[in-house]
């Protein structure tokens, strides 16, 4: 079995790099450590490098379609990984999983309509239906014993009051939370008591950690199979996040009608050559890959989680089950938002992602990724440390 070398530092400055060449523009820094944009500074695989070498051997890269190949990857890779029996028919591709859920939102609500998500959240949740004209319903996550939890009280209370839809970030995204089988079936029964559609990111579903198993929604009942509309992708698993790889599986054809109807009126479901290229290599060859990749991201978290117990107490990190992200619950320090981001950017010299960028619950809170060389996290520690020393001075 291959080893691969997570711990190579590789110079991505010059590359038009969101995460590194875009942090001076984004936060007026260029030289901290990037920790923010949620892609990995690990090397592609190679398999997958190879797979796109490979193609281009042959030197026209006209109109592409999806080979039986591509969905088969697909299809084996949710079976074995995520115990669901998923069908070539479910699938439809999509330029990413942000863009599908704008779409989804297209094809099945109307201006107006409540749309409910469990904030803080993923940042898009709040801007794309509020972008086109849906009304964004918040239903607070609770934080108790370090973890968030669903607040099904107020949640049935929106349900109850007209809200249809609902966005799921499953695993949860800032906090990492692997829903139980229990929790989500809690939200399917209430789901299916007020015939609500839900939207289910799973994008993070492969980046279990530490024996976490990540539950597929839609696979929990037949009414979540038949009301769901899960949005999956390779990119965050095997750092693919510019290939644009991301796909649809809708179990239910009256419902996958309604969306293949829309993409195809749009022309928004053909993807590149070396999407689906890259998708099906990776899924094709990636059980070690994500295996290693995700005990080593395990790793940086214990290395985050033990410095800062021992050298910066007042900082309190979210334990993920999932994601290369740790939610960082700085409320402890007393600063205002504002503060905080001064401390971090200016003075501990590391950019991370504002929670309130989350939307309502994020404030105090920062959002740390760990998808990257253990030395980059240890000197991202260190410059913390320092500047939670001078407060003291």
């Amino acid at each position: 079995m291959k080893r691969y070398d997570f711990d190579e530092l590789i110079d991505r400055r010059g590359t038009d790099c969101l995460k590194v060449d875009g942090m001076k523009k984004a936060y007026g820094v260029d030289d901290a450590v990037p920790m923010w944009v949620a892609d990995m500074d690990f090397r592609t695989p190679d398999f997958v490098l190879e797979a796109i070498r490979q193609r281009c051997t042959h030197e026209i890269l006209g109109y592409t379609f999806p080979s039986d190949n591509y969905y088969q990857s697909i299809v084996d890779w949710v079976t074995k990984r995520h115990h669901w029996k998923i069908e070539k028919e479910y699938l439809t591709f999509l330029p990413g999983v942000v863009p599908g859920l704008a779409h989804c939102l297209n094809a099945f609500t109307k201006p107006g309509d409540k749309v409910l998500i469990q904030t803080p959240v993923y940042m898009p949740f709040h801007w794309v239906p509020d972008n086109l004209h849906r009304e964004v319903v918040n239903n607070y996550l609770f934080i108790e014993e370090g973890r968030f939890v669903m607040d099904f009280s107020s949640m049935e209370k929106e349900f109850n009051n007209g809200c249809k839809t609902m966005i799921l970030c499953n695993p949860h995204n800032p906090g990492g939370r692997v829903w139980s089988p229990e929790e989500l079936m809690q939200l399917s029964d209430l789901c299916e008591k007020y015939g609500v559609l839900v939207l289910s990111d799973e994008i993070h579903a492969d980046l279990t950690l530490n024996g976490a198993v990540h539950t597929p929604f839609a696979s929990l009942s037949e009414y979540a199979f038949q009301h769901t509309i899960t949005l999956m992708a390779p990119s965050k698993t095997f750092n693919l996040a510019g290939l644009a790889t991301s796909f649809s599986v809708i179990g239910n054809p009256a419902l996958r009608s309604v969306f293949v109807n829309y993409l195809h009126a749009t022309e928004l479901n053909n993807g590149t050559i070396f999407a689906y290229v890259a998708a099906q290599a990776a899924y094709e060859n990636g059980t070690d890959w994500v295996r290693q990749l995700t005990d080593y991201v395990w790793e940086n978290v214990l290395l985050v989680r033990d410095f800062l117990s021992e050298q910066v107490p007042h900082i309190h990190p979210m334990i993920p089950d999932a994601t290369y992200m740790v939610w960082l619950d700085c409320r402890e320090l007393g600063m205002s938002q504002k503060e905080l981001r001064h401390f971090f950017y200016q003075e501990a010299k590391v950019v991370m992602n504002d929670g309130t960028a989350f939307g309502p619950g994020g404030e105090g809170f920062m959002r740390m990724n760990l998808a990257t060389p253990r030395s980059n996290v240890l000197r991202a520690l260190e410059g913390i440390k320092c500047a939670f020393d001078k407060l003291g001075e």
